[in-house]
């Protein structure tokens, strides 16, 4: 009878932490108004994923009395008064998912969205530089099994899916701190974070939503893994020629990959992953011949695009040779014998001719590879390119933290609703299960393709090449890709059980 007592009595005194209130119940109905700088969740970092993380506390209706902010350190005010130009898209673009547009509705951001600045496409095609061989994808694959909207993915510019989100929550619980540089993040009971004005914010749960050079990452002392490519990925925002804009190209190229992804009917953006030096020539070469040599990287031999680059200077970034003529000539050469319907028909097989490039739109920035040691540490917790940074090749860098903000917002309403303290290790780690492994299977796979497609060594490519082509022909292997590419090749995205049991059954 003592030991049981003795037992019970030990349970109670766990349960009671140092502070004031207790950890189980939301600090806007137990923290007495002179601490206001008590907060449930702290979330560092107002780019996409912590301003979606925000959304989707707020919308949850089990944390309507937690008390949640938003840190960024820059200046809000341009996102929030955003308006859409007709004639002009931001460099910035993202590719998302059927299950990060699904998110987005559920959060009660797509309402927010102007349809007329989201871009939906059904097709990709996808072939290598060096044989041709090609994949083809396109959703009718997937009739049956999602709805007849779903896209393969929707085209949206970073600032407007932003400017949504603060829009989102203009009348929420979420209180944001802008132009609020952290200073500082000192341990103690709670992780309090010191913003260089002087205030200080106490965290229940502190989240790191602040990118690659994380400093939430650095105070919890968890490790970043991975490397740089050497790369960089230039981008950049053209006018097409008057033709249907709905579908997504990639060519890989020894050299890297070169994608294009549609804007609208006359608008589209391009990425193309290139070494540093060939990059920095691809930002100060000519507008004109810049646009031709990218039309150049999707129709041309690779002797011939090797020709161009070889025309340009490395000092000044000046064309030696007339890029338009030399790129006509070599077209017709190529298409010498052919009738116009068959011309018309090898036209088709590649993306809509780029006609002229937004001037202010050429940037680049370096490619690298990271994954955090562990996503959580006690009261703290990683999303998005805090804990990992992937290869932009398959477009599912800001989809994969989507996927993190929704499973770790499920986690802490879930957790909210049955008493439990949300910066508790034991729940982070449910967050951690479920999506570790997920990311570390992008992570690599991106990294593979990188790698396989990165040479043009004979035996590889003939290899790959005849993979393509095998794949090309199997339309339900394809329709697996899809699903998996698109994040709906488990029943229900928003179920953390799920989620988690699919995590522990790869493990």
């Amino acid at each position: 009878m003592s030991l049981r007592f003795a037992s019970r009595h030990l349970t109670l005194r766990v349960r009671h932490p140092i502070t004031t209130s207790r950890p189980w119940r939301p600090i806007r109905r137990t923290m007495a108004t002179s601490n206001n700088n008590k907060y449930d969740v702290v979330i560092i970092g107002g780019g996409v994923s912590g301003t979606a993380l925000a959304c989707s506390l707020a919308a949850n209706p089990a944390l309507q009395d937690y008390r949640v902010a938003l840190v960024e350190a820059m200046d809000l005010s341009n996102t929030r008064n955003w308006t859409p130009s007709p004639d002009a898209y931001s460099n910035r673009v993202v590719s998302l998912t059927p299950a990060s547009m699904r998110f987005l509705e559920k959060i009660g951001v797509a309402e927010h969205l102007d349809t007329n600045r989201v871009h939906p496409y059904r097709e990709m095609h996808v072939w290598d530089g060096v044989t041709d061989a090609r994949i083809d994808f396109d959703t009718r694959l997937l009739h049956g099994i999602t709805a007849d909207k779903d896209a393969i993915a929707t085209m949206v510019e970073n600032t407007h899916l932003q400017h949504a989100m603060l829009k989102r929550l203009t009348h929420s619980n979420v209180d944001i701190f802008e132009k609020a540089r952290v200073a500082s993040i000192q341990k103690g009971v709670w992780p309090t974070v010191q913003l260089e004005n002087g205030e200080e914010l106490e965290a229940r749960l502190l989240v790191g939503a602040d990118g690659i050079n994380s400093p939430v990452r650095q105070f919890a002392n968890i490790q970043s893994l991975g490397w740089d490519y050497d790369m960089q990925g230039v981008v950049a925002t053209f006018e097409i020629a008057s033709r249907p804009n709905d579908a997504s190209y990639q060519r890989f190229l020894p050299s890297g990959p070169i994608a294009m992804l549609p804007l609208g009917d006359r608008f589209a953006s391009i990425v193309w992953s290139i070494p540093p030096s060939k990059a920095a020539l691809l930002k100060k070469m000519p507008a004109q011949d810049f646009c031709t040599l990218v039309n150049s990287a999707f129709r041309l031999d690779l002797p011939d695009l090797n020709y161009l680059f070889s025309q340009i200077d490395p000092a000044t970034g000046e064309t030696r040779c007339d890029f338009g003529a030399e790129y006509t000539w070599r077209q017709d050469v190529a298409q010498h014998g052919l009738t116009h319907r068959e011309r018309d028909a090898h036209e088709a097989r590649f993306p809509p001719f780029l006609e002229a490039v937004d001037a202010n739109s050429r940037a680049s920035f370096p490619l690298r590879m990271r994954n955090s040691q562990h996503y959580y540490d006690d009261r703290v917790v990683l999303v998005g390119d805090a804990a990992h940074t992937v290869h932009p090749l398959a477009g599912q860098g800001l989809n994969q933290g989507l996927l993190d903000v929704e499973c770790l917002s499920n986690l802490i309403g879930r957790g909210a609703g049955e008493g439990q303290d949300i910066g508790n290790v034991h729940l982070l780690r449910e967050y951690a299960s479920a999506r570790y492994v997920r990311n570390i299977a992008m992570l690599s796979a991106c990294d593979k393709l990188h790698k396989l497609y990165s040479t043009d060594f004979a035996p590889i490519t003939w290899v790959r090449s005849l993979g393509l082509s095998a794949v090309n022909q199997l339309d339900f292997v394809k329709a697996e890709i899809m699903k998996y590419a698109m994040g709906i090749e488990y029943t229900d995205s928003t179920d953390v059980a799920t989620l988690h049991n699919d995590a522990t059954a790869t493990v």
